[in-house]
């Protein structure tokens, strides 16, 4: 990997319009492994593959370290595992995509892609990833009096409640000040929260350190984990 492009990286994870800039610079790439895996010409504004393209370069963006080997390999081996959940969801919903399509110049089917047998060295570099990111948000949440464990134990696990959480999120990821707020203090301003939200004080301190993680993931990026966190919940797992 060069140093330039390594420097272009790491500013890129400091500046969303450095960033925006090197994903402008390498959308020739972006759309290569995207028809790569569609297997089609593929036309902005039309082809959903791009979109998830651009979004999983990002994600490569944030969550690079050198410990993952060259950026671009990496960028295409989450690009493609996007397009791979993509593909899983217009199966299940839409039904329209063959299985039987080939993804690759050898032949290869994404009904083998889908498979459990994911090839090992990809494997490596997702867990490695995973890993990394798991490590880094302990280390910031731990700063907040959070664990991970805290995180599954007060996740709102009645619908009702989730959707309240959710509007709680979603209405400070709008507010730059109040995200620096949290951020600075580490503590979560629930009077203004609620306030602003309509939501009880008692449900979301009832939820606090759950909010707080999701606030600090949305902040910080982590794009990675949050499946993680979810299927985490899901199952009940234990950290």
């Amino acid at each position: 990997m060069s140093e330039i492009l390594l420097k272009r990286v790491q500013d890129a994870k400091e500046d969303i319009d450095v960033a925006d800039e090197l994903i402008r610079d390498y959308m020739p790439f972006i759309r290569s492994e995207c028809a790569k895996f569609a297997q089609k010409e593929l036309h902005y504004g039309k082809d959903d593959e791009l979109s998830i393209g651009m979004l999983a370069f990002h994600e490569a963006i944030r969550s690079y370290s050198r410990l993952k080997g060259a950026f671009l390999k990496y960028a295409a081996l989450l690009i493609k595992s996007r397009l791979i959940d993509f593909a899983r969801k217009e199966k299940r919903h839409e039904g329209h995509i063959s299985l039987d399509a080939p993804i690759d110049e050898k032949g290869h089917l994404l009904s083998e892609t889908l498979s459990d047998n994911i090839n090992p060295q990809e494997e490596k570099m997702r867990v490695s990833a995973t890993k990394e990111e798991i490590l880094e948000l302990s280390m910031t949440l731990a700063q907040f009096g959070v664990s991970l464990k805290d995180v599954v134990d007060n996740c709102p696990l009645q619908k009702r409640s989730y959707e309240k959480c959710l509007k709680v999120i979603a209405y400070a990821k709008d507010n730059e000040d109040l995200l620096n707020d949290l951020l600075n203090t580490k503590r979560l301003p629930i009077k203004e929260l609620s306030k602003a939200t309509k939501v009880s004080t008692k449900t979301l301190e009832r939820h606090r350190r759950y909010l707080i993680a999701m606030l600090v993931i949305y902040t910080n990026g982590y794009e990675i984990i949050r499946n993680h966190l979810y299927h985490m919940v899901k199952k009940g797992a234990q950290l």
